[in-house]
Order: structure tokens, then sequence, then C-alpha cells
């Protein structure tokens, strides 16, 4: 350490005695990165083979009538008219369950009506299956639609019913030929998708959106399976999206206790509505004659929105009496507009005089959560709930 010494000055980088520069992990080290690395391999990325494992199962021997009709076709010989323009006069409230329908191992999330006809409905549940059912005849469970990974959160057909999409836990919105039971094509953002809704209109058919779990609205085109638009300005994981006004606007709830309206295809809000007083909304249902929105809110309340010209609260029209909260029970409305159903998290069922907001009948339908309530479309008083526990009931 002599600074004089011009050729032996080591100063103060000298290495220590026996110091080794190899920085190899030791044995103990070397099992914990191996296990590590082990774990992160089994839950990586898929392989392209495990992912395209969509299928379908078909249950029944009749799939075509005697004139090549499919089962999509909707039947002539009822009592029954089922063509989209025909509504009840008189509806009246379900007395007697007439039908169990039961095949899902696990809790439903969402059942659904075949468009126009209602002769069919899709049932999707935390099994990760997706099944269709028969509304008169045999009842019988028609496909089995098999290629979400997780727990399958919600459905919706397309204007016609011949295809349809669905939205997992796994990431996957998929969209489904209803006949074959073939998934033509999947889309993701890596992001939960919480609801998802089919256009309407002729034009736009081939759209759909889905409320996403990272805040945002995004509209798919399924022809090219890419993003068209993006509507981020909630605050809060979005809960549901319903279109009004001919399909021209369409409205979201979010996790944030807000609701929007928007434009189509206009990626700003057009009216923003929160109060300090409101709660969470989890399921928006809207009223056939296309004037009224059915909102379940977590305060245990059903609260009505005018969506004509001006949206705004209707400060008359409040639902009470059921025990929703935590829960997303979505509400649905008689074809005749004159009652108001619901499921409730004890698994009952209520029903409202629409008009005068008073409790008509409850009745015990499900032994846990009756997650779904709809009235059927062309009926006086069928009615079809989910629950979880694992069963569809139809009641009349």
């Amino acid at each position: 350490m002599d600074s004089a010494d011009i050729d032996g000055y080591t100063g103060p980088w000298i290495q220590f005695e026996n110091e080794s520069k190899s920085a190899k992990p030791s044995a103990e080290e070397m099992e914990e990165i191996e296990a590590f690395m082990a774990k992160k391999k089994r839950f990586g990325k898929k392989t392209e083979k495990e992912e395209l494992e969509e299928r379908a199962t078909i249950h029944i021997e009749d799939v075509y009538d005697y004139q090549g009709r499919s089962f999509l076709h909707s039947p002539h010989d009822l009592d029954v008219s089922l063509k989209a323009d025909y509504t009840p006069n008189k509806c009246f409230l379900p007395k007697r369950v007439i039908h169990t329908y039961t095949g899902h191992s696990k809790a439903l999330t969402a059942i659904r009506w075949f468009p126009r006809s209602a002769h069919l409905f899709l049932s999707c549940s935390m099994d990760s299956k997706i099944k269709l059912w028969e509304v008169y005849k045999e009842r019988r469970c028609v496909i089995t639609y098999m290629g979400h990974k997780q727990a399958v959160r919600d459905i919706n057909f397309n204007r016609k019913g011949d295809r349809f999409i669905s939205c997992g836990y796994d990431r996957y919105m998929k969209l489904w030929d209803t006949e074959t039971g073939q998934c033509i094509k999947r889309f993701t953002n890596r992001k939960v998708a919480y609801c998802v809704k089919f256009n309407t209109d002729e034009e736009r058919s081939h759209l759909f959106i889905s409320g996403m779990s990272d805040k945002k609205i995004i509209c798919w085109d399924t022809r090219s399976g890419s993003i068209v638009q993006e509507y981020d300005r909630h605050l809060g994981a979005i809960n549901t999206v319903t279109f009004v006004d001919n399909n021209r606007k369409f409205v979201s709830t979010a996790d944030d206790k807000s609701i929007r309206v928007w434009e189509w295809d206009i990626p700003v809000d057009v009216k923003y509505i929160a109060e300090p007083h409101m709660h969470a909304i989890p399921a928006v249902t809207p009223a056939p004659n296309g004037k009224w929105l059915a909102c379940q809110s977590m305060d245990n309340k059903i609260q009505a929105f005018a969506c004509m010209n001006r949206f705004k609260l209707n400060q008359k029209k409040v639902f009470t009496g059921h025990m929703v909260a935590g829960y997303a029970c979505s509400p649905d409305f008689s074809p005749d507009m004159s009652y108001l159903i619901s499921g409730d998290a004890d698994g009952k069922v209520f029903i409202w005089d629409w008009k005068t907001t008073k409790l008509l009948n409850t009745f015990q339908a499900h032994d846990n959560v009756c997650i779904s309530t709809l009235w059927h479309p062309h009926e006086t008083s069928k009615v079809l709930t989910a629950g979880w526990d694992n069963n569809v009931k139809l009641w009349d």
C-alpha cells in the first residue's frame, strides 16, 4: 500500500485474500430457482393447441324436421303465436313451477331468450358450459357448448339468433354458431369482460360491445376480429351496457356508482349521472316499449329511469322489499308492462305492479340466490328463473 512504489501500488481496489469472483448460485438457491421456473412454465402461456379446444355436443336426434328446418326454426303448432310483434293483451302472475331444467353442475350466471320467438333459451354457468334448451314440447337440452376454461360471465344473441357471443373469466370472448356449435372467432384484450351485447341494427349487426374490468367499453367487429371503438370514461369496472333509443344510444353502469349515456360511435358520454346517494347498479333491463330502464341498485331497490328524450330518474317508481345487496340479480318486465319481476339473494321471486310500485306476490323459487328472471315475451304468465342451486325453472 505504499504510494511511492509506482509499480507495486494497488490502491483501495485490491482483492481480498481468497476472494472468488464467480457469481454462481449455491445449491439451495439453485433448487429455489428451478422450482420457480417450473411453476412459471406450468401457469405460463398456453400452447396454441390447448387454446383451440372448443367443442359442442348435440343432445337431440331430430336436429332437422321433415322440411329440413333446424331446431332454430320456431314451431307453428302451439297454442300461442311466437311472431315478433305479438304481445299478449293482459298478463297474469305465475303460480306454480311446471318444469325444472337440470344439467349444469355449478351456479348459473345468465339466461337469455332466443330473439323474436323465444322458443329456446340459452344458459351459462360457473361450470364454464353454455347450454341451449327447449321452452316447449319435451323441454330437452338441445346442445352444450364447451370452450371456456373458466366460469362464463355473460351471453348474448345477435339479432337473428343464428350466432351468439359469450364472455368468461378466462379473458376470452367467443363467437359461436348457435346451430352447429362451432366457435367462429375469439376476441381478447387480456382483460375480463363482464358483459357483452350485440348491436341489433341491421347495418351494425356484426358489431358488439363489451364492458371490461379495466374500466373500458370496447366495440368489436366480428368480421375482422379487431377493435373498432373504445369508450374510456368510467372510473370503475363496467357492470352493464344497455342499448336505448333504437340502438342510437347506449347506457353503461359501473363500479364507480355512475350511469353514463353514450351516442353510438362517439367516445364521449352525452350524459353523466352520479348522485351522492346513488349505489352501484349491477343489472339493468330495458322495458318492452323502450321508454324505461329498470336498474337494480345495491341498496335493495329497483329504480326506474325514463330513457326517451331526456334521461332521468323517476322518483316515484322505486321498487323495494327484496334483498339483493352484493348480487347482480337481473329484473324483467312482463310483455304488457303491467308487472316488474326480480329474484333476490334468498332465492325468492318478487313481483310488483309497475304502475303503483306495490308488491303483489313473492314465492320461494330456488334454494340459493335467484340470479335472473325472464318473462316470456309472447306468453301471459310464463316466467323463467335461474338460481345458484344449478337449476333453471319454468313457472306458469
